[in-house]
C-alpha cells in the first residue's frame, strides 16, 4: 500500500516526526484512516469509562477542514494494536508536543502544560481544551477562536473575570475599535510574563517591563498615536525604580506595578492607576508610610476633597523619570525642590487668588539667606522642605505643623543649636512690604532714598568737576594758560598710611565681591567664578569673614596710630570737620557751575577727602556691628529675636550699597578719572605727590610747607 504524506510548513523536527511516523508506523500497523472510520463513524459507538458510557464517534467533516486533514489516525493516536477491542487499557493519550515541540514556548501563558505530567498537559489545561480534537482549526482562519479578532472572547470562557477588567481597559476600548496593532490577549501574553511559584520577581518584571516596551517604545504605528513622547518612556531605565529592578531589586516597581496589567487605563480615567484620585495608593503600595504621611497633610487633603491643583507624587518626584532625591538632577534634590518643585504651585498668582494662599512665599525664601545660599549652590542651606517636611505638610495654624509657632524653636534648633522662643519673633517669610513687615520697609526705603540722594548728589558733583577740569585741561593744552611746572615731591602718605589705606582697600574689595555673591548668586560674574569650583561657596563665606576681620583690624591699628603717634595725631586734627569746608563746597559748586571765575583753594584735606574718611568711619562701625550679629545669628537671634536679626541684616545689605557706591563714584574719581590726576594718584604706591598736583589740589598745604621753609628734598625724606 502506497501512502502519500503531506508534511506541514512546521520545524524540521516536526516535519521529521510527522514523517517518520506516516513512513514506518503506520506501515507496521497497516491502518488507513477509511480503517478506523468503519467502526467510529458510528454515531452509537461508545465505550464505558469510570462509570460513563463515552461516545467514540468521529465526524469526518471537521477532520477533513482541519490542518490535520493529511494526517493519518495512527499519526496522533499511537501505541495500540487495532486488533484488539479495546485497542488498549488504557489508551496512550495524544501527544500533540510530538509534531508541535515548540508549543509550551509558545504557549508560556499556560505553564501548567509544563509542570503536568501529561504531555499535553493537567486536567484543566492541555491542547485540547482550548484547540479541540478532530475540529482544530488554524489561527490564521477567521473561522478559528484563536484568530485575533476572536481571540479575547476565546480567553473568556476561562478567564471571565480577567476579561471584565481588560474590557475596560484602554486595551480593551481599543480592541474593539479595531485600532491596528491593539493588544489581544496573546500580544502580551505570548511572552514569558506569568507569575508562578518559585519563579524569580527580578526576571519576571524586567520581563513584563520589556514586553510594554515592545510596543511603547519599539512599535512606530503604537508611538505615533500615543502621547508620551519616546524619552519620556525610556527614562523609566535611568529611573531610581528602572536601576534598582535591573540592579537585582525584585521588589522595585515595574510598569505593571504602577499601571497595572489588565486594568491598565489612561491616566485621566478615574478608574486607572495613575490618576491623581489615585497616585498616593498606588505608590503607598511600596511607600505605605510616606503615602499615610502625605495622606494626612495639607496636599494630601486637597487632593481626597477632588481639588485637580494639588499636587500628588508625580508632581513632585515625575513620573518614567523619577530619580533619587541624592541625585542632583532630581527635582527633589536639596538644591531643587524650593524652584522647582514648590514654586510653581507658590509663586502663582493664579493658584494664590483662586485658593487664597501667599503668592510671595516663594520670592521671600528666595531673598532670604537660606534662598540665596541655595541658589548659590549650598546643599547644607535650609530649604522649604527642611522646615515645612517633605510629605506631611501642615498649616502653620495646626500645632502639629512644624512651622507653628509653638514648635519653631525646635524646627530652627535642628539647624541652628540653641534656638528658643525669640527665634519666633519675627516673620520667617520676611516680606519688605510696608503692611506685612512696616520695621523693614522704613529701614530700606530710608537707605533708597539716602543711597539715591547722597550717590546722585555726589555723580551731579562730579560731573560737573570733571567738565569744568577738563576744559581746563584743553586750554592748557592749548596753551591758553599756563601750566605749573614745579618738579618737587611732596610726602602724602608714610609706609605705615599706606599700608592701613593698602589693607583696607583689599579687604573692602573682598567684602564687597563675596558679600554681593551671596546677595546675588545668579548674577553672570558670580556664576563665572561658582564655575571655577564646587567649593567656591564655601570659600565665599570664609573669605568673606576674614575681610571682615581684616578691616576691623586694620580698623583699630588706625585708631591707635591716630592716638600714639604725632603724625597720627595731626592726621586727626586736619581732618576734624570745620565750618570752612561746607564754604569750600558751595565755593566749588559755584566755581564748577559757572557762577565763580575763581578756583577754591584747598588744604591738605578738603570737605572732599573729610567727607569720605568719616563716611568711611560710619560705614565701618555699622557694617561691623551688623556682620558680628549676622555671623552669630544663633546667639544674637536668642537675644535681639529673628526680626532683630533681619533688622541688622537689612541695614547691612543697604549700607554696603551705599558704601560701594559712594566708593566708585567719589573716591575712584578723585583718585584715578579726575583730569588733574589721570590715569592715576599715586600717592596710595608712592606715598608722594608732584608739586603741580599740589598746587591744583592742595595750593593751601602747598604754600603752608614753603613758609615752613621745607624745600622738596627734605620734603621727599620725611
Amino acid at each position: 500500500m502506497i501512502l502519500r504524506i503531506s508534511v506541514p510548513r512546521t520545524s524540521l523536527r516536526t516535519a521529521s516526526t510527522a514523517l517518520l511516523t506516516c513512513l514506518f508506523v503506520v506501515p507496521l500497523i497497516g491502518q488507513t484512516r477509511e480503517d478506523c472510520l468503519m467502526c467510529h463513524s458510528d454515531p452509537d459507538l461508545t465505550m464505558e469509562k469510570r462509570g460513563k458510557q463515552v461516545s467514540l464517534f468521529v465526524d469526518e467533516k471537521p477532520l477533513a477542514a482541519s490542518p490535520h486533514a493529511s494526517l493519518l489516525c495512527v499519526a496522533c493516536h499511537t501505541g495500540f494494536d487495532p486488533e484488539n477491542i479495546p485497542h488498549k487499557d488504557p489508551m496512550t493519550p495524544v501527544n500533540c508536543r510530538t509534531c508541535h515541540s515548540d508549543a509550551p514556548r509558545k504557549h508560556a501563558f499556560h505553564p501548567q502544560m509544563i509542570r503536568a505530567n501529561s504531555a499535553d498537559g493537567s486536567k484543566d489545561v492541555s491542547c485540547k481544551s482550548c484547540h479541540g480534537t478532530h475540529d482544530v482549526v488554524s489561527p490564521k482562519l477567521p473561522s478559528s477562536p484563536f484568530h485575533s479578532s476572536r481571540v479575547v472572547t476565546a480567553c473568556t470562557a476561562c478567564h471571565e473575570e480577567v476579561y471584565r477588567s481588560y474590557a475596560q481597559s484602554a486595551h480593551g476600548e481599543a480592541q474593539r475599535q479595531g485600532v491596528d496593532g491593539s493588544p489581544t490577549c496573546l500580544t502580551c501574553h505570548r511572552n514569558d510574563i506569568t507569575p508562578e511559584p518559585g519563579r524569580d520577581t527580578q526576571k519576571l518584571k524586567i520581563a513584563q517591563e520589556r514586553m510594554c516596551l515592545t510596543c511603547h517604545l519599539d512599535d512606530p504605528n503604537v508611538r505615533a498615536r500615543t502621547s508620551p513622547s519616546t524619552g519620556f518612556i525610556a527614562a523609566y531605565e535611568n529611573s531610581v525604580h528602572g536601576k534598582a529592578l535591573l540592579g537585582g531589586n525584585g521588589k522595585a516597581a515595574n510598569c505593571v506595578d504602577c499601571h497595572g496589567s489588565h486594568e491598565v487605563a489612561k491616566g485621566i480615567d478615574p478608574s486607572s492607576h495613575v490618576h491623581r484620585q489615585k497616585i498616593s495608593s498606588t505608590c503607598g503600595t511600596c511607600h505605605a508610610n510616606i503615602a499615610e504621611e502625605f495622606n494626612a497633610g495639607v496636599h494630601g487633603h486637597a487632593v481626597q476633597r477632588g481639588i485637580k491643583d494639588a499636587p500628588v507624587c508625580t508632581d513632585c518626584h515625575g513620573e518614567h523619570n523619577i530619580l533619587s532625591p541624592s541625585d542632583p538632577r532630581s527635582p527633589v534634590a536639596p538644591l531643587n525642590v524650593s524652584g522647582r518643585v514648590c514654586s510653581p504651585c507658590h509663586n502663582s498668582v493664579a493658584l494664590s487668588e483662586k485658593y487664597g494662599i501667599s503668592a510671595n512665599r516663594f520670592q521671600t525664601f528666595s531673598d532670604s539667606y537660606h534662598g540665596l545660599a541655595v541658589r548659590a549652590g549650598s546643599v547644607e542651606a535650609a530649604n522649604c522642605a527642611s522646615c515645612h517636611g517633605a510629605h506631611k505638610i501642615l498649616p502653620s495654624s495646626d500645632p502639629a505643623s512644624s512651622v507653628h509657632k509653638d514648635n519653631l524653636a525646635q524646627t530652627c534648633g535642628g539647624c541652628h543649636p540653641g534656638a528658643n522662643e525669640r527665634f519666633a519673633i519675627g516673620k520667617v517669610h520676611v516680606s519688605m512690604a510696608r503692611e506685612e513687615e512696616p520695621v523693614l520697609y522704613w529701614i530700606a526705603t530710608a537707605y533708597i532714598i539716602l543711597i539715591v540722594s547722597i550717590v546722585g548728589g555726589m555723580a551731579v558733583h562730579n560731573t560737573a568737576d570733571f567738565i569744568k577740569k577738563s576744559k581746563r585741561r584743553l586750554r592748557i593744552r592749548r596753551g591758553e594758560i599756563p601750566e605749573h611746572t614745579g618738579r618737587g615731591l611732596y610726602l602724602r602718605m608714610t609706609l605705615s598710611e599706606r599700608l592701613q589705606h593698602g589693607s583696607l582697600l583689599v579687604s573692602f574689595i573682598l567684602l564687597v565681591i563675596t558679600g554681593f555673591m551671596l546677595r546675588y548668586p545668579d548674577a553672570w560674574w558670580v556664576i563665572w567664578i561658582r564655575s571655577l569650583s564646587d567649593s567656591v561657596f564655601d570659600l565665599r563665606g570664609l573669605v568673606h569673614r576674614i575681610a571682615a576681620v581684616i578691616m576691623v583690624a586694620a580698623s583699630l591699628y588706625h585708631i591707635g596710630y591716630l592716638a600714639l603717634t604725632d603724625r597720627g595725631k595731626a592726621l586727626w586734627r586736619d581732618l576734624l570737620p570745620r565750618f570752612q569746608d561746607l564754604r569750600d563746597a558751595l565755593a566749588v559748586l559755584k566755581y564748577n557751575f559757572g557762577f565763580s571765575k575763581v578756583k577754591p583753594r584747598l588744604g591738605r584735606f578738603s570737605y572732599i577727602e573729610k567727607s569720605e574718611y568719616w563716611a568711611l568711619v560710619w560705614g565701618t562701625i555699622v557694617m561691623a556691628v551688623t556682620g558680628v550679629i549676622m555671623w552669630f545669628d544663633n546667639t544674637f537671634m536668642s537675644v535681639l529675636t529673628k526680626l532683630g536679626w533681619d533688622i541688622a541684616r537689612t541695614i547691612h545689605f543697604y549700607e554696603a550699597w551705599l558704601a560701594t557706591l559712594s566708593i566708585i563714584i567719589w573716591h575712584f574719581y578723585y583718585v584715578i578719572f579726575n583730569p588733574d590726576v589721570y590715569p592715576m594718584n599715586m600717592a596710595w604706591l608712592t606715598g608722594h605727590l608732584s608739586e603741580s598736583e599740589m598746587a591744583e589740589e592742595h595750593p593751601l598745604e602747598l604754600e603752608a610747607l614753603k613758609r615752613e621753609g621745607m624745600d622738596e628734598v627734605k620734603t621727599k625724606q620725611q
